[in-house]
């Protein structure tokens, strides 16, 4: 099958060696996203909800580059370096997703890159 690369400007830009998502027939697998300002490459100012926030929005916008939408995602993987912070995770998750919910794993984890304080990557669903 065919491997067809997704870019977009309205998220990070690659920091390493990847691609910001893969789409192979219907199925997009979506890099991970921390919490960086796409106009800026930096990290978003503010405390771990505005992380959070802006690790979504950078995941939709990639989603929306693919032809999809946050309402696609089969699966979602959500990488913390304090697990404490996961119930603010259902909280602002809560916000950008609905019934029914995507399967998901969050994984506690030493360091993510930048600093950063989570991390998310996922996987869509789409017609082929």
């Amino acid at each position: 099958m065919k491997k067809e690369i997704i870019s977009t400007d309205q998220a990070p830009q690659a920091i390493g060696t990847y691609s910001q998502a893969v789409k192979v027939g219907g199925t997009v697998y979506l890099s991970g996203q921390i919490p960086l300002v796409p106009e800026t490459m930096e990290m978003v100012e503010g405390g771990m909800e505005a992380q959070i926030r802006r690790v979504f929005d950078n995941l939709q916008a990639v989603a929306k580059a693919a032809g999809g939408s946050l309402a696609d995602v089969a699966k979602l993987n959500i990488f913390l370096t304090d697990l404490a912070h996961f119930p603010l995770v259902n909280q602002v998750m809560a916000e950008y997703f609905e019934q029914p919910y995507p399967a998901r794993a969050a994984i506690g984890v030493a360091s993510l890159p930048k600093d950063a304080g989570v991390e998310m990557d996922a996987v869509l669903a789409l017609e082929d």
